[in-house]
């Protein structure tokens, strides 16, 4: 992918190494309180909860005490990948303000370890996600090397159709989609939901191809195997595969993002045709997604 040099977005918000901090009870600071907050830390580290709310759930009176940011230096390669999504999210506004006439920018920002969302604590093992509560894309830079290493997608374009994917969860969120499958869920059963979020991921897939169809014809980014690195990418986070790898088997009605066929058929969907009206997922039954 040609990204070097290229325009970089300033919707970013880098909160890692503990982004802006947070509180604990003054309590805590004693000498016992400290033993505490090592056996909290070493928990949260376990279980992937935010430190912070778990020493809040404690209980421990006494004045509070700020947790000020800790001094983060990234490396070479991680500051590198910082400075692609930038250039990847810079990609994204040029498409979709050009696709739509009221697109707000969404907000990237990258974490290490925990973050807090308006949707919530969440931890790397998460992955990268979309909160509509707060328009925000959040993303752990070292999920990369998972994706790299452990799913077998490399790639820096395979890296882009990540970020794409996730700002085509906020495209939905603006044309008030998510809202309307949130609506439905309580009148649904769990197959149901599981279908309705497949349907969710597909289009949200498809999105991506649309984004990468028009940032290629506007800046020309896409070069040689990039496309193939896109769909391995889509590939390697199939429901079926991910299941089969994780518990040796597959099961089909826990499914929530789709299998590894369904993800890049609607990526090349939407790379090859361009046209936003070809992505309507919803209409179609299980069987023809």
């Amino acid at each position: 992918m040609k990204w070097t040099g290229r325009r970089q977005s300033g919707n970013v918000e880098d909160q890692r190494g503990g982004g802006g901090g947070g509180r604990i009870p003054g309590g805590l600071l004693t000498k016992g309180g400290l033993v505490t907050v090592v056996i909290i830390v070493i928990i949260s580290l376990i279980t992937g909860k935010n430190p912070l709310t778990l020493l809040e759930q404690t209980g421990m009176g006494g004045n509070e005490y700020s947790v000020e940011q800790q001094t983060y230096t990234p490396t070479p390669e991680e500051e590198e990948l910082s400075q692609f999504v930038r250039v990847v999210l810079a990609d994204t506004e040029d498409v979709w303000n050009n696709l739509m006439s009221d697109y707000r920018e969404p907000t990237l920002v990258l974490f290490s370890g925990y973050v807090e969302s308006g949707c919530g604590s969440a931890s790397s093992s998460t992955g990268p996600f979309y909160c509509p509560a707060d328009e925000k894309v959040y993303i752990d830079l070292s999920f990369y090397s998972d994706l790299k290493n452990r799913l077998g997608a490399p790639g820096d374009f395979a890296q882009a159709y990540v970020i794409a994917h996730e700002v085509g969860h906020h495209v939905q969120h603006l044309l008030g989609i998510s809202d309307k499958v949130q609506s439905l869920r309580s009148q649904q059963s769990e197959e149901e939901i599981n279908e309705m979020s497949v349907k969710l991921e597909l289009q949200a897939d498809f999105l991506a191809g649309v984004w990468a169809h028009y940032a290629d014809k506007m800046s020309n980014i896409i070069e040689p195997g990039d496309f193939e690195e896109a769909l391995n990418a889509a590939n390697a986070i199939g429901d079926d595969r991910l299941q089969k790898q994780s518990q040796g088997h597959v099961v089909p009605d826990s499914f929530t993002h789709g299998t590894s066929e369904q993800r890049m058929r609607w990526f090349r969907k939407g790379y090859e045709t361009g046209d936003l009206k070809q992505g309507d997922t919803f209409s179609l039954s299980e069987d023809e997604l």
